[in-house]
């Protein structure tokens, strides 16, 4: 008997030809999560292992496991034996390659460093727990040790949340959330910049470097310890505060969660754990990273499945995180990690080079994800395009709930770099910003943390260059500085407005955070004056930083009050020699200005009948505009040619919203 055509398929019908390829991949996935179940129980009950391995208080006192199938010896080392190999401190080998030990109360206490001692055929290495939670480095050796850490538990005061349906994510590194040059913490973070994050009108919150990593440089992604919160910024009992506090706002936090690499420290990560480059990564060139520098993990195992389907269930249940960013997805489904290749045809994405395990593990993700918490948000960082990503499995796709829109920022900074303002086609702009799967949710952004790294820039750098130090004053008249904060505004606007089912900001660039991002490093003579967030640049007055705050914080709050994701844009006029562009979006009009120099007087399109008011516009005073548009009027359809026709003062470089009395 014939199978049946997925839905993905009926709503794309150029995946026809790859038909037989999605329905393997489907019953791939359903075979492997038998493999778990054996059709027993529910898929997320199978992976429990960061409550069985490493360490944890008994009512007896302590039991350690670990899995390290190459192991011949293993103790634990560290305050509590002198940091000697004792025989009370040894491992015993039981069953799969799992190793225990159980000790009495006083064996070990709370803030006790330590680790393991790991002998194998022909070698030895102290290593740092798969399952360590508290994870420390010395500031004078920078050595990392394992910490016990058995606190009182922290008391929740408020409870999750429901799956927020249309994301509107504040970008967030806790590292570098302070003004002063330093690494900022948990607490200092929830204190100072969670309630700007809520004024600003945001409902979530996407948190990065939160896996601990040994380099604070590599902005987290080169995680050690899966299940470590990064000590750097506090405990996690602080995080936990943060979190609960959060969602106090009704502000959802998700995590930034890196599955798609590891780091190829052997000493704090998973690298030859056991003596073994395979125990969680593929064999030979498969198993390096070539651009990343890491270890790529080997999906098709199934402890390692279990391992990183186990972390997700632990972020979830021990912290109350509402859902994941997944890191690396590109580089995860493809064995060419996506370099050098375009994606310019649909084979391209069901030509062979596709990891069959990678899409089968990400799509149990989803499964295990959802199960845990019904409420969670799963979000793909994919730049290929890969179709299904954001569609459900049973649908044929991979299961997230939305996927990042990643061409919105890379057609912005093209258009920025390569094209004066008056080539600018309003045509080709409408169609990259609205080019979204239709059966599949998506998040736009005009820039995110990727655009500020040194190396590249920010939008507002690239449109203000070394004027951002000399013209930002509001008592500093500047045309080129003029210019940038009216392009910022409609640019970052028409993303907002265009946004397939919620946007992303990178914290500060809201208010067009000067400079570039660059963490400390031998290079910058260990510095971090780039490193932070100079948030007493949008609370000045005299300072033009305020304008792009306080227009950020409008557009975002109208969005959220008129329910605009709820609806898809429309196009009513897109006038490419003019440069405007005119869509509506639910109750909501958009109009936009791009033309360097022209401003038009009665600009007409059609409408329905009736009065309109103007509920924002990027002119205003208040906004660092030049107050050429009346807000205050209320604006009436005339009849031309038999339809209604509205009729407005459209000034270059502006974007206006209106709604109809």
């Amino acid at each position: 008997m014939k199978p049946l055509t997925l839905p993905l398929i009926k709503n794309d019908p150029s995946l026809k030809p790859y038909e037989r390829v999605i329905q393997n991949r489907l019953q791939h996935t359903l075979v492997k999560a038998f493999d778990f179940t054996h059709g027993k129980k529910k898929l997320s009950d199978c992976f429990n292992g960061y409550l069985y391995y490493g360490l944890h208080e008994t009512k007896a006192g302590w039991m350690f496991r670990e899995w390290a199938p190459n192991a011949t010896n293993i103790w634990l080392v560290g305050d509590f034996s002198d940091w000697k190999r004792k025989d009370e401190f040894r491992l015993n080998r039981i069953e799969n390659g799992n190793w225990e030990i159980e000790l009495p109360k006083n064996a070990v206490k709370h803030g006790d460093l330590y680790k393991l001692h790991i002998e194998w055929n022909g070698g030895f290495g102290e290593r740092l727990p798969t399952h360590v939670r508290r994870v420390i480095q010395d500031e004078q050796s920078k050595v990392f040790c394992a910490q016990v850490w058995n606190p009182l538990p922290y008391k929740w005061k408020h409870n999750p949340l429901k799956r927020v349906e249309n994301p509107l994510i504040y970008e967030v590194h806790i590292g570098m959330s302070s003004e002063e040059p330093k690494i900022s913490t948990y607490n200092e973070f929830r204190e100072n910049v969670l309630p700007r994050i809520a004024d600003l009108g945001y409902n979530m919150i996407q948190m990065m470097a939160i896996q601990e990593h040994p380099y604070y440089g590599s902005f987290g992604y080169q995680v050690s310890n899966f299940f470590a919160v990064s000590s750097r910024f506090g405990t996690p009992e602080e995080l936990k505060a943060l979190i609960d506090s959060a969602h106090e706002l009704n502000i959802a936090v998700i995590l930034d969660v890196v599955h798609s690499h590891a780091v190829k420290n052997e000493l704090e990560g998973l690298a030859k754990f056991d003596g073994t480059s395979i125990q969680f990564f593929y064999e030979g060139e498969r198993g390096d990273h070539p651009i990343w520098d890491s270890k790529c993990f080997n999906y098709g195992k199934n402890e390692v499945i279990a391992f990183l389907l186990s972390n997700l269930k632990f972020w979830l249940n021990e912290f109350r995180f509402d859902g994941f960013r997944f890191d690396g997805v590109t580089s995860m489904i493809y064995w060419h990690h996506g370099m050098g290749t375009a994606f310019t045809n649909y084979s391209m994405y069901f030509d062979g080079l596709q990891d069959e395990d990678a899409l089968t593990y990400l799509a149990l993700a989803n499964q295990v994800v959802h199960e845990t918490n019904p409420e969670a948000t799963t979000i793909a960082e994919d730049v290929s395009g890969y179709p299904g990503l954001a569609a459900p499995l049973s649908d044929g796709g991979i299961g997230f709930n939305f996927r990042m829109s990643m061409g919105v920022a890379d057609y912005w900074i093209k258009l920025i770099k390569e094209k004066s303002d008056e080539q600018w086609h309003v045509g080709d702009l409408y169609h990259e910003l609205t080019n979204k799967r239709a059966d599949e949710k998506t998040i736009s952004y005009a820039e995110s943390h990727d655009q500020a790294m040194v190396g590249d820039k920010t939008i507002i750098f690239r449109l203000l260059d070394k004027d951002m130090y000399t013209s930002m004053s509001v008592l500093t008249p500047s045309l080129l500085v003029d210019r940038g904060i009216a392009l910022h505004k409609i640019i970052r606007l028409i993303s907002l407005a265009t946004a397939g089912n919620g946007y992303l900001n990178f914290m500060g660039n809201e208010f067009g955070h000067p400079e570039w991002i660059d963490f400390p490093r031998e290079g910058n003579n260990w510095s971090y004056h780039y490193a932070r967030r100079q948030w007493s640049l949008s609370d000045d007055k005299l300072l033009k930083y305020h304008f792009l705050n306080d227009f950020d914080k409008a557009m975002i709050h109208l969005i959220k009050q008129h329910n605009a994701f709820a609806f898809q844009p429309f196009a009513i006029v897109q006038n490419t020699l003019d440069q405007t562009l005119i869509f509506k979006r639910g109750e909501l009009v958009f109009v936009f200005n791009f033309n360097p120099e022209k401003s038009f007087t009665d600009y007409g399109f059609q409408i329905d009948e009736g009065s309109y008011k103007i509920l924002l516009c990027s002119d205003d005073t208040q906004f660092g505009g030049q107050n050429r548009v009346d807000t205050n009027l209320e604006y009436f359809t005339n009849r031309e040619n038999g339809k209604p026709t509205l009729k407005l003062y459209v000034p270059n470089r502006v974007g206006m919203v209106l709604k109809k009395v």
